[in-house]
This record gives structure tokens, C-alpha cells and sequence, in this order.
């Protein structure tokens, strides 16, 4: 009678103790402490999220005018920004950081050190367009399988040169024959021959897209020695000539001469593509991580549940273990429970720590800041059912993926880089032809002694026969010197433009490499590159095609298990209620109002853990199709500047059209 008589009281103990928390599904939050100091967050409607526009553009140099100095001095370029964004102190309150699902995925996107890191891929190929604009080679970027092309073709320098050349020489030559260096005769003893030159040299070239080569020279070189037998001393010679270089075979034509620009071109493509694709990776693992941080928690309530459960049964089992109405078994049975428990909570407090961890990496760029290292992350958003996001059928979904995922759109570049490269080492393998065409003038002027009237003089002395001198002279003129007749520059150049001296050449340069095996080998491995890249797209799309696959097999899994699980959770509460209806009446023990009690708790816990999964299939099915960006309401812009800036427009687009990646879908890659 005692017993029956402790039944009633006992049961409204449990009820007090374990009905108000089980009876409903264990997804709620704790309640923040002090949570009247916390703001309320308004309501907005929500917007999309940008990475924001370039801050910079690499594939410019910096301007001759108004600073013609700015092209030969470097660029400043800031250090990374290593810091956490001050959103985070924004939603910091009271030691915890209470964060919905798009917070989340906006400090990850202005925080991930991933992202940082790949915000530089793009940046390194702005730099291999700028040096492709130049005529060099443009470089790899991550996903690009060309840095440039292979084949061997005439470099041309698309950037204009101009050379200057400024020089003195002076010399003294020992001269052997003074007659023939006009120096005098007569002479018993080496004699030197001084030469004094200064140059003042101008040369531009360019080369043209067509294979043309233009280039231009204007020479000046005044010289003066002591030699006798110049005309003009000093003098000035002036040179004034054009031409141009054409290439006829190897090297002919726009399309193999801009190969580089258009890969480099192509490979920003892909840099971009790569930073969408690590966006959609950083995404999907923050949302994923996100929902594990809120089972972790709720599991972590079930456990204390179940710790809860487990004590109240043991003490309760003591006490009647020292009343005499229950067997010393069922105390040990009971403190096993206990133990059992206690472990089982122990590993959930573990597995929060460690999935908070993981959250705070993904959405901060130093989880030790001081301000963050000890905050507690709150989710203030809990699991629910989605909506069906899945395409009617599965071939919809297919095509989806394939027209939207990177690494295929990154492939299909690859393809169109690699139909540049055939060509133009298609091109390399003709032999080089080179024709040129030069006309030029030349000036001279300089100073020239003017002469008087000629004057008879004795001239030269007669011998005989014998060769003895004679009294007999020849008559000599000598005009005397009565003056310098001057000249410069200026004459030299007005007798270059006068046209007094032209210069023209024609020539035709051909060059045949005999067996050709190098340009041979240049085009068998590119024609071997784009079959294996046609090979790697196919191998993409099956990959790609299997993801979509298994993806919307584990959503449609993921939604069936969330409808029984809840089904599950429902009936244990009416087993549960019906139990405890029994105990008031005496047909039931403690034990199977405990154990009841037990099973409901685990059927919370397995609908929690459907939920979180199912929620993370959501994700990984839009990232398989994708949809990833696009359905965070989060935008990619044309470069990254690390902010996650409000914007209403979606990035990367102009018009209604893509800017950057138009044409690019896999489906255009085979054309």
C-alpha cells in the first residue's frame, strides 16, 4: 500500500522534472543571458551579398601622361588585410555571438582565409594580359593548363622601343703610311692620327599584330681628325631611314600573332571560375558547418536530458533499495545508466567544442583575436524543412550542372585555349620568311677652307740624267687660304631632307629548317593536349553527372527520413504520455516511464540529426547543380575586394548579360 501510495506523488515529480523539456522536439536555443542588453535586429528584407567590385586592375599600366615618369616606377600595392572585419565586434553581445545562417555565410565570405588567398589568382592573370599586350608570355593562373603558347613563332615586341644612343670616342693612331692617311709626306717618324667622334643616335621599332615589324633610325655623328685629306673637317653626317619587316610564313597573320593575348584573356576566365569555385566551397562548407553547430547543441541538450533521466531513475532506485521494495540489481543496473550517459554527453560537449571551432575558421581570419577567441557562436536559426528545390527531373538537373558549375566552364576554356595553341603551332611548322623594305637619306656638311687666288711658286726641282739637281724648277699653283667656310648640323639635315643621298633595299630572308622536328614536336603535343582535355571535359561531366546524382538521391533520402523521423518523435510522445497515464493509475513502474522517457529523447536526437542532414543535402545538391551562389542571395562581381558590400545588381553581369564569362558553358567549349 505504501508503494501505490507513492506512485501518484512520484509521477507528478517526473512530470514536473522531465515532461516540460522532451515534449517537444529538441531544436530550441538557449536563451541568451541578459538578453534584454542585446539589440533587437530589425527585420529587412534580405539582400543580395557581394564580394564586391575590382578595387584594382592589373592588366593596365599606369599611364604616360600627365607623369611620363609613372611606366618606370612600381605600383603600390597594400598588404593583405589579416584582420577580422568589424562586422564580428557588430554582433558580439554579452561574450556571444548570435548568428544566423546568411551572417554566417557573410563573414565567411569577408573572412575566409581561402578566399583571401584566391582573391590573388585573378590579380595574377590581369598581369599575364598586361605582359601578353606587350608580345611576352603571359603566365599560368590555378586551372589553366596554357601559360601561353607553345609554338615557336618570330617574337614581336608590341610595345614601341625607342633606343637612344649617346657616345664619344677619341683616338690616337699610330700611323705607318702618312701618305695613304693623309697625314703628309715626308714624314721621318710616326706620326698620329687623331680622331675625335661623337654619336647621337635615335631608333623606334614596334611590332603589329599583322606580323609587321615598323622601325625607324635618325643617326648623327660629327667627327674631325687631323688628317688632310678630308673634304669637310669637323663633319656632321646625318641619317634619316624607315622600313618594315613582314613576315610571310611562320609568324603570318593577326590570329597566330595575338595567341598569347587571347590565352591570357581566356585564363582570366578561369580565374574568376576558380574564385567561384572556391566561393561555392567556402559556402557550402560554412552552411554544412553551421548546421552541425546547431545539432551539436541540440544533441547536447538531449544528453543532459538523458543525464537528467538516468540520475532521477538511480536515486530513485536507491531510495526504494533502502525501503526493501527493490533488488540491489536494479540500483547497479541504474548507475550503469548513469555512467553510460554522463560518457555519451561528455562526447557531445566535445563535439561542439570542436564543430565551433570549426565555424569560428571558416568566418574569421584570426580565430586568437582577443575580442573572438573565447566567444561563444549562438545560431539563431534552426533547421526546417526547405521547400522543393530539386529540377523536375533528373536530366533538368544534369543540364543545370553543366552549364553553371566552374571546373566545367574552366575545362571548356582550356579546350578553346588549347584550338589557339594547334593553330599556331600549326603555323610554326612553315618554314620563316621574312621580307623587308628599307628607305633611307643621308646628309654631310662641315666646316672646308676657303682658297684664294693661285699664286706661282717654284714647284719641283729638275734632275739630269745622272740625277744630279738641276737649276730648272716646274711652276706650282698654290692657292692660299683665305678663310673657313662653315657648316653644321643644320645643313647636314637640310641636305637629308633635300633628298640629296637616298638609300633603298629590298630583301627577302628565308630560313628552312631541315627536318623540322622540333616544330614538329611543338604541334604533336598540342594536338595530343587538346585530345586529352576533350577526354578530361567528358571525364568532368560524368563526375559532375554522378554528384547530381547521388546529391538529389540524398535529398529525396533526406526528406522521407525527416517525414519518419518526425513520424518516429510523434508516436514515442503518445507512448511516453500514454506511460505516464499508466504509472498515475499502477499499471506502470518508474523503470518504464524512464525508459519510455529514454526513447523519446533518442527519437529528438535522431529527428535533430534528419533535419541537420537534410538541410546539408539542400546544400550540397545546389552546390552540385551549381546554384550555390545564387541562392545565397551571394554575388562574385568582377574581382574580389573582400568586403561582403550590399548590392542590388547581380555581379559579373552588364545588361542582362554575363561580363566575362559570356559564351562560356561547356556546350560552347566543343564548338
Amino acid at each position: 500500500m505504501k508503494t501505490l501510495s507513492a506512485r501518484p506523488l512520484l509521477a507528478a515529480i517526473l512530470a514536473v522534472t522531465l515532461v516540460g523539456g522532451p515534449t517537444s522536439p529538441a531544436f530550441g536555443q538557449d536563451t541568451p543571458q541578459n538578453a534584454q542588453a542585446a539589440p533587437a535586429k530589425p527585420v529587412t528584407t534580405a539582400v543580395p551579398v557581394s564580394l564586391g567590385s575590382a578595387k584594382f586592375n592589373y592588366s593596365r599600366a599606369p599611364r604616360a601622361f600627365p607623369n611620363i615618369f609613372a611606366p618606370y616606377a612600381p605600383i603600390k600595392i597594400g598588404e593583405p588585410g589579416l584582420v577580422n572585419s568589424p562586422r564580428i565586434d557588430q554582433l558580439i553581445h554579452d561574450g556571444k555571438l548570435e548568428l544566423s545562417l546568411q551572417e554566417a555565410v557573410e563573414l565567411a565570405l569577408e573572412n575566409n582565409m581561402d578566399i583571401v588567398v584566391q582573391r590573388y589568382n585573378p590579380w595574377f592573370a590581369d598581369t599575364g594580359i598586361l605582359k601578353a599586350k606587350a608580345g611576352g608570355f603571359g603566365g599560368g593562373t590555378p586551372g589553366a593548363v596554357f601559360g601561353g603558347s607553345t609554338a615557336s613563332i618570330p617574337f614581336l615586341s608590341f610595345d614601341p622601343l625607342l633606343t637612344s644612343t649617346l657616345s664619344i670616342d677619341d683616338r690616337n693612331i699610330p700611323v705607318n703610311n702618312p701618305l695613304t692617311s693623309g697625314t703628309g709626306t715626308g714624314v721621318s717618324a710616326l706620326v698620329p692620327l687623331t680622331i675625335h667622334t661623337s654619336t647621337f643616335n635615335t631608333q623606334y621599332s614596334q611590332g603589329f599584330h599583322a606580323g609587321t615589324t615598323l622601325f625607324a633610325a635618325w643617326d648623327n655623328t660629327r667627327s674631325r681628325s687631323t688628317s688632310t685629306a678630308n673634304l669637310f673637317n669637323p663633319s656632321v653626317t646625318t641619317t634619316i631611314f624607315a622600313g618594315f619587316q613582314q613576315q610571310l610564313l611562320n609568324g603570318f597573320g593577326r590570329s597566330v600573332n595575338t595567341r598569347n593575348i587571347r590565352i591570357a584573356n581566356n585564363n582570366r576566365k578561369i580565374a574568376d571560375w576558380a574564385f567561384t569555385q572556391q566561393a561555392i566551397t567556402t559556402v557550402t562548407n560554412t552552411i554544412t558547418a553551421y548546421w552541425e553547430l546547431v545539432f551539436a547543441r541540440g544533441n547536447v541538450k538531449v544528453q543532459q536530458q538523458a543525464v537528467t533521466v538516468a540520475e532521477k531513475l538511480y536515486n530513485d532506485n536507491k531510495k526504494q533499495l533502502e525501503i526493501g521494495t527493490m533488488a540491489p540489481l536494479e540500483v547497479t543496473r541504474a548507475e550503469s545508466e548513469v555512467a553510460a550517459n554522463r560518457q555519451n554527453l561528455i562526447v557531445a560537449q566535445t563535439l561542439l567544442l570542436q564543430d565551433q571551432q570549426a565555424l569560428k575558421n571558416f568566418i574569421s581570419k584570426d580565430p586568437l583575436a582577443p575580442n573572438f577567441v573565447n566567444v561563444e557562436i549562438v545560431p539563431t536559426d534552426l533547421p526546417a524543412r526547405p521547400e522543393a528545390i530539386e529540377a523536375a527531373t533528373f536530366e533538368e538537373a544534369v543540364k543545370e550542372a553543366f552549364a553553371k558549375r566552374p571546373e566545367l566552364q574552366e575545362s571548356a576554356i582550356n579546350l578553346l585555349n588549347s584550338a589557339i595553341d594547334v593553330k599556331a603551332t600549326r603555323n610554326a611548322l612553315l618554314p620563316t620568311a621574312t621580307l623587308s623594305a628599307q628607305y633611307g637619306t643621308v646628309g654631310l656638311a662641315g666646316n672646308q677652307p676657303k682658297f684664294g687666288t693661285p699664286v706661282a711658286g717654284l714647284g719641283t726641282q729638275l734632275v739630269d740624267g745622272n740625277g744630279n739637281l738641276v737649276n730648272v724648277f716646274i711652276p706650282r699653283l698654290t692657292a692660299p687660304v683665305t678663310g673657313v667656310s662653315q657648316a653644321g648640323f643644320g645643313d647636314a639635315m637640310s641636305s637629308a631632307f633635300h633628298n640629296n643621298f637616298p638609300d633603298y633595299q629590298v630583301s627577302l630572308n628565308v630560313q628552312i629548317p631541315i627536318r623540322n622536328r622540333s616544330a614538329q614536336a611543338d604541334n604533336q603535343r598540342s594536338i595530343l593536349t587538346q585530345r586529352q582535355l576533350e577526354a578530361q571535359l567528358q571525364q568532368l561531366k560524368n563526375a559532375a553527372l554522378l554528384d547530381v546524382r547521388n546529391t538529389y538521391i540524398a535529398l529525396a533520402q533526406d526528406r522521407a527520413r525527416v517525414e519518419a523521423a518526425a513520424k518516429a518523435r510523434e508516436l514515442q510522445q503518445q507512448t511516453f504520455d500514454a506511460e505516464q497515464k499508466k504509472y498515475q493509475l499502477g499499471a506502470s513502474t518508474v523503470y518504464l516511464v524512464i525508459q519510455t522517457q529514454r526513447d523519446l529523447i533518442f527519437a529528438q536526437s535522431t529527428e535533430l540529426r534528419a533535419l541537420a542532414d537534410l538541410v546539408e543535402a539542400k546544400a550540397n545538391y545546389e552546390r552540385a547543380v551549381g546554384r550555390t551562389l545564387e541562392s545565397n542571395r551571394v554575388t562574385i562581381a568582377d574581382a574580389k575586394s573582400g568586403e561582403a558590400e550590399r548590392e542590388t545588381l547581380i555581379p559579373g553581369t552588364l545588361h542582362g548579360q554575363v561580363v566575362g564569362t559570356d559564351k562560356l558553358s561547356f556546350m560552347s567549349g566543343q564548338r
